[in-house]
């Protein structure tokens, strides 16, 4: 018999956002760095994912940096009703996949103002702290996050790479609507928060959905796969919506026929045999 799952997810009580999205980080040069390779292909992306149903775009301004959201602008703006684009701030990039994180309030008022000019809005839907900044107390940038929110610049605000800690710490000074954690079928890290924003009615946004490299695993998620005539990777983003309500998926591609694909990842029911077997990827190592 197989399992079902919600479809949709209830972000900050106020946005219903389909829970299979997409995310911007692949549209830009190698080494998320500069301009893609193929700027038409990258456009037709974005509106194929409007086209199938995406509702959230996930982005930040250090993806590209910025090229990520003037695509974003460039292919969806002014943007149909109903979509979300959550972007993120606190990172510097100096080249090619370095990203040093920088989170104090004189760089998250210039990444803030960018984004909103990058993005053509007037408020960000969902903003998203990319790191918490282990230079400064983060008391400082929560602060900021803070009065941003009050000025209306941002209406909702998430946090990235956090512990059950940290998120009750950033609850002092605003509600946390979505916590964005590395998390896959094979990579459980950080299990605890992911029972912590259910729990919370948080939204968890996994990135890396697929840790891969996991030989066994992969045989695991192969039996699988093959069984609903499926690939690996949509077999493991399936497991994700099963897994947990709270989850929203961001895959990234840069690729019409790989969106595609993802989103077929949706239609796949998997019972509650295959659901016992993927379990078992928690302890193969």
């Amino acid at each position: 018999m197989a399992n079902t799952f919600e479809k949709t997810f209830r972000l900050g009580g106020d946005f219903t956002i389909n829970r299979l999205g997409y995310g911007a980080m692949r549209i830009t040069g190698q080494g998320i760095w500069g301009p893609p390779k193929d700027k038409d292909e990258s456009i037709r992306v974005l509106k194929r994912a409007v086209e199938l149903g995406v509702n959230f775009i996930d982005t930040a301004d250090s993806y590209g940096p910025n090229v990520s959201e003037e695509l974003i602008a460039e292919a969806l703006a002014p943007y149909p009703s109903g979509l979300i684009i959550g972007t993120k701030g606190g990172l510097l990039r100096t080249g090619p996949n370095q990203w040093p994180v920088d989170a104090s309030p004189a760089h998250l008022k210039e990444a803030l103002e960018g984004s909103l000019k990058r993005l053509k809005q007037d408020r960000i839907d969902l903003y998203q702290l990319h790191r918490i900044d282990p230079t400064l107390p983060a008391e400082k940038t929560f602060e900021f996050l803070q009065k941003a929110q009050q000025q209306g610049k941002i209406k909702h605000i998430g946090l990235s790479e956090v512990s059950v800690a940290e998120i009750k710490h950033a609850k002092q000074f605003f509600e946390v609507v979505s916590v964005q954690n590395m998390y896959s079928v094979d990579n459980r890290k950080w299990e605890a928060e992911l029972q912590y924003t259910r729990e919370q009615n948080i939204a968890f946004i996994p990135w890396y959905p697929l840790g891969g490299g996991n030989v066994q695993g992969e045989k695991i998620l192969q039996g699988v796969a093959d069984k609903h005539h499926a690939t690996i990777h949509q077999v493991a983003l399936s497991w994700l919506l099963h897994h947990s309500p709270n989850i929203l998926l961001i895959p990234g591609t840069s690729s019409v026929d790989h969106l595609e694909e993802n989103m077929k990842a949706a239609d796949i029911a998997l019972s509650a045999n295959d659901l016992q077997e993927l379990e078992a990827l928690n302890l193969v190592k």
